[in-house]
């Protein structure tokens, strides 16, 4: 496993290290230059906990921004998401002076605010090669085009899904509050 070398070289001795004696400094130039600079090569096998959600889930998640072609979410691991127009409500619209989705149920304008929760569903995935290619003579593409390597396409058409806000009822959290605080009749 280990052999003996010999090794001739020469070391370096700085001026701050002027105080030490010789055969000290040395062996500690020789050890910064030398020690754990090894590797080695080893077969493993392990288990890994990857996030990977399937076709169909619903997930919670957090505006991140918002244009006309959709809006971007991320979660608190994982940043690339993505919900189409196509995929938000019929009657939801992009008001560009403000930047935001709006969605407009019976009169009522609903906003798609940045930082908000929401629920969405997940349509698919995409996977794209991050492989390293050759130089151009445009040279590198620019990160803003470079696509990741994974990213979630969702849906948030579905009765149900968009900002959480929209469906939760405080009075539906007090009425089971209430029938937790009542004792049992009989005991």
């Amino acid at each position: 496993m280990f052999i003996l070398t010999k090794i001739a070289d020469l070391v370096q001795i700085e001026p701050k290290d002027f105080n030490k004696q010789s055969v000290i400094a040395i062996e500690d130039n020789i050890n910064a230059k030398y020690s754990n600079k090894a590797s080695t090569l080893s077969h493993i096998e392990f288990r890994m906990v990857v996030f990977r959600p399937f076709q169909g889930e619903v997930l919670i998640a957090r505006i991140l921004n918002q244009s006309k072609e959709g809006i971007n979410l991320a979660t608190d691991f994982f940043h690339d998401i993505f919900i189409p127009a196509a995929e938000l409500p019929d009657e939801a619209e992009f008001k560009a002076e403000e930047g935001l989705w709006v969605w407009n149920v019976d009169g009522t304008d609903l906003y798609y605010d940045n930082n908000e929760t929401v629920l969405f569903e997940v349509l698919s995935e995409e996977w794209h090669d991050q492989a390293p290619s050759a130089p151009t003579d445009a040279g590198d593409q620019p990160a803003s085009e470079l696509q990741p390597p994974y990213k979630i396409r969702g849906s948030m058409k579905a009765e149900g899904l968009g900002c959480t806000l929209w469906w939760w009822d405080p009075q539906d959290e007090e009425e089971q509050d209430q029938d937790q605080e009542e004792p049992e009749e009989g005991n």
